[in-house]
């Protein structure tokens, strides 16, 4: 793949950048394979979920109620959207608009107190949860920075390029 011949590494020291990107190439689409198919639960079918409203509930359930403001710099979307998200899930009952109490003219997104609803979300969000804390734990806190780093600039190079 490369022009560039980098010298020859071991397993146990590390990869070659293009035994890497080959690595990589092989396991994306069945990291994508899976999460696909990775079941809504059946409380929340038929509410037609996405991965848009899984990322924003992930916000809520791991950092609490938010602003709409918030949510939108978290997820790097316009506000517009997160409200058009939060209208849609508020309306099915998934989560609650409720007035900020230290500025009654904010709004604060939370989960709903629907015990069923808020167990569903819970265990849909706990199976991702879950490998990635078996995945992240024997990493440093760096090499988990720089992981994420490295999805993030992937992510980021992978839109910008035509399809």
């Amino acid at each position: 793949m490369s022009t560039e011949h980098e010298p020859e590494t071991s397993q146990a020291t590390g990869l070659t950048r293009d035994d890497a990107i080959r690595a990589m190439l092989v396991l994306m689409p069945r990291v994508a394979q899976r999460i696909k198919r990775t079941t809504v639960p059946e409380q929340l079918r038929s509410m037609n979920l996405a991965p848009r409203h899984l990322s924003l509930l992930s916000h809520l359930v791991f950092d609490g109620p938010a602003l709409v403001s918030e949510l939108a710099a978290r997820l790097e979307v316009a506000p517009t959207t997160v409200s058009l998200m939060v209208a849609d899930l508020s309306r099915q009952g998934v989560v609650e608009r409720k007035s900020d109490p230290a500025d009654r003219r904010r709004t604060v997104v939370t989960i709903t107190e629907d015990p069923a609803t808020r167990d569903a979300i819970n265990g849909w969000l706990a199976r991702g949860a879950g490998a990635w804390e078996k995945a992240l734990e024997p990493l440093t806190p760096q090499e988990r920075a720089m992981f994420v780093r490295t999805m993030e600039a992937y992510e980021k190079g992978a839109s910008t390029l035509p399809d």
